[in-house]
């Protein structure tokens, strides 16, 4: 049986647990952070996307909902799931509802899930309101 030595702690093992422990929720949550702005950045890209082809071609509105059914079916084969009508819209939605990603106060507290309820609410200060109580009660999505 081979010989096997314990590491005794010393005084400071246990800050250096602590130090360990603080440095990897640290970085697990900037990574989630880093993942959740890109996210946005990617689903507001994709509505800036279809916003400015329907206003090129001036595409009416039933046409635009043939547009998202139409888009749904061809991404969910190239990309899976994702895409589908209802989750296009909203990808729209948030375009139009925040315009100007970098300046628009989107903030990458928040998730995609807060963002869809979010842009059920019309009332613009309202929808404010509920931003900041999001942010600062730190609520689930």
């Amino acid at each position: 049986m081979a010989n096997k030595t314990k590491i005794i702690p010393n005084d400071g093992y246990n800050e250096l647990i602590s130090n360990i422990s603080t440095a990897y929720t640290q970085g697990q949550v900037k990574a989630a952070r880093a993942v959740n702005r890109r996210l946005l950045e990617t689903y507001w890209r994709i509505g800036q996307y279809i916003v400015e082809f329907e206003q090129d071609g001036n595409l009416k509105a039933e046409y635009g909902k043939a547009l998202l059914k139409t888009l749904s079916k061809d991404l969910g084969v190239r990309h899976g799931r994702g895409f589908s009508r209802s989750n296009l819209y909203l990808m729209r939605q948030f375009f139009l509802t925040y315009p100007k990603f970098q300046t628009s106060g989107i903030s990458d507290t928040l998730t995609w899930s807060h963002y869809c309820e979010l842009l059920g609410i019309s009332d613009k200060l309202e929808r404010q309101f509920y931003e900041l109580q999001c942010q600062q009660e730190k609520w689930s999505h």
